[in-house]
Formats: structure tokens, sequence, C-alpha cells
């Protein structure tokens, strides 16, 4: 396969700039909206936004399940910010009823850095991308508490996780869509040609 054709969700949050992130990696990027729209995609990016209200739209939309198959079909999956507590298995300061999608064995806590205006950027090393450091747009962002066995982390933030695998599964609590280095998402695009 030489260019895959990649999902961002686009229920809420930052899709254009993925699209933009995705086409610099080569790779076909389209927005999804509904369920069938997830039928003939190589990979799924879940951007960053707000992680309750894109968990309360997918219920409204009639995606939430079609996403957890999509996940559970091994067909890769990339979550940044928002789109990182959606793939956790559990969360820590979510609402009772905030839904996620699993596919990562890690547990998260949503706005771990703190609010909108403790927002950051920093110089991140994450394994798996060349090059050097990569620079995190920290945006009310989560972090990992803690992980399972099966994942591996790629990254760390002053001693917190900040980025993580699991199989197909990408997660990082950074934003490397709004800094037009597109390494991240060329390692993700790579993980799709694998996949397939």
């Amino acid at each position: 396969m030489t260019t895959p054709t990649i999902g961002v969700l686009a229920l809420q949050g930052d899709v254009r700039e993925h699209l933009v992130a995705l086409a610099a990696a080569d790779a076909l990027a389209r927005p999804v909206r509904r369920p069938e729209e997830l039928a003939d995609l190589d990979g799924l990016v879940i951007p960053g936004g707000e992680s309750t209200t894109m968990s309360k739209l997918a219920v409204v939309f009639s995606m939430l399940e079609p996403l957890r198959d999509f996940v559970r079909s091994g067909r890769p999956v990339y979550g940044t910010c928002a789109g990182m507590i959606m793939v956790a298995d559990k969360l820590l300061d979510a609402r009772a009823d905030q839904e996620t999608l699993g596919g990562v064995d890690m547990i998260v806590r949503r706005n771990a850095f703190g609010r909108q205006n403790e927002s950051f950027e920093a110089a991140v090393d994450m394994a798996g991308i060349p090059g050097g450091p990569v620079h995190g747009v920290f945006i009310r962002a989560p972090w990992v508490e803690s992980t399972g066995a099966a994942a591996e982390v790629l990254a760390r933030h002053d001693g917190h996780t900040v980025a993580v695998r699991q199989g197909n599964v990408l997660a990082t609590s950074f934003h490397p869509e709004l800094t037009g280095d597109h390494r991240v998402h060329a390692f993700f695009v790579d993980m799709v040609r694998t996949a397939a």
C-alpha cells in the first residue's frame, strides 16, 4: 500500500490540522462523521478537542459502537489529547457517564497538566521518531497515570507519560498537528501501511 486512506473523526476538535498533517505524510485524509464512512478506512485519527463533548456526540450520532468496533478490528488508531482520553480503558477526573472507546490498557487523568491558561509547549523525546525531540503543544492536556503490560511508553514529560502505543493504537497527550512538524503523523502513517 503506497497511499493509505486515513479518516479523522470530525465530530468536534482540531480536524483540519490533522487532515493537513496526514496529507503532508503521504496519506489520503478525509473527515469522518457517520458510521458508514469508517468502512473503507485503513486508519483513523481521533483529534484533540473536549473529550466529554466528543463522547456525547459519538452517542448522539450513533458513532460510539462503530468506533469501538473499529478499534477492536485492529486497524490503526491515533488519538491526540482528547483522543488519548477516548482510547484509554480507564479515566480519572472524568464525569461518571463519560464513555471511552478503549484500546489501550492505561489509566488517563483528564486535564492533568492544568486548565486552558496553564497550556504550554515543550520539547518531547519520543521513541521511534528520528531527528531529535518533537515540539509538544500541551493544551488542557491529560497524562497517563499508569499503563498495563501491553502498553509501551514512548515519551515522558516532567516525569509523566505523554505518549503510548499498544499494538495498532497510538496516543499522545500533546498536539503534533499544531506544529508544522509531521514526523509523528508520518510514524502513524507507517503504522497504517505496516498493518495493511
